[in-house]
């Protein structure tokens, strides 16, 4: 199956997570869903599954959240995380049928996520919440990175759509492609605040904008 496939999942693909793993029980809901493209599904997982590893426990704050799947999955990996808060400029209203599909299947998530449709300039924010985000195209990633260094909460972010006109790149371009090369800036500067930086990879076959940011404060 080609996991970077943009194509939506359906029941028809019910019999291609029979397995009793999470993921399966996930995929399956997802598939009953009917709404999310396939791509979308591996990257919540994959990535969640990483913040997992690192990060336990907090309000979930998941900004340009999409379809909110992964505070969703985080949830369901961690149940010490109270609640989640998933917000975007626009909620799909399909989100709502994923959330109910997921619902049926772990009725304790019902109750436990906000859907928010908000600037993530306005949200109100907390020292101890987990902030996530996967693939929050351009500047929206520099935006949720500096709205966790302002309350010092840990943060994880999946950066796509690389915005390089007028980006302070510190020289690096001439080493290092681009993207990388913001991403590394990214690192520096979380460093500089005093954070603890973890750098990781999705597989690439999903997608190529691939690299993970972890950080915690001090």
């Amino acid at each position: 199956m080609d996991r970077s496939s943009r194509n939506r999942l359906t029941e028809k693909l019910l019999p291609q997570f029979a397995g009793d793993t999470l993921f399966d029980a996930i995929a399956r809901a997802v598939c009953r869903a009917s709404c999310l493209p396939r791509k979308e599904l591996y990257e919540a997982w994959e990535v969640a599954r990483r913040v997992r590893r690192r990060f336990r426990g907090g309000r979930i704050v998941d900004m340009a959240c999409g379809h909110g799947l992964l505070a969703q999955i985080l949830l369901l990996l961690d149940d010490s995380s109270p609640v989640a808060l998933a917000a975007d400029r626009h909620i799909p209203k399909s989100a709502a049928t994923l959330a109910v599909s997921l619902n049926d299947s772990w009725p304790r998530l019902r109750d436990r996520i906000q859907f928010v449709e908000a600037d993530l300039r306005d949200l109100q924010l907390h020292h101890d919440d987990l902030i996530v985000s996967s693939h929050a195209c351009g500047g929206l990633t520099d935006l949720i990175l500096d709205r966790a260094v302002e309350i010092g909460a840990r943060v994880a972010v999946l950066p796509c759509c690389h915005d390089l006109k007028d980006a302070d790149l510190s020289g690096l371009q001439g080493w290092l492609d681009g993207p990388l090369a913001m991403d590394v800036v990214r690192v520096t500067r979380l460093r500089s605040q005093g954070y603890r930086v973890f750098t990781q990879q999705i597989p690439g076959d999903i997608t190529p904008k691939n690299r993970l940011l972890l950080a915690e404060p001090p």
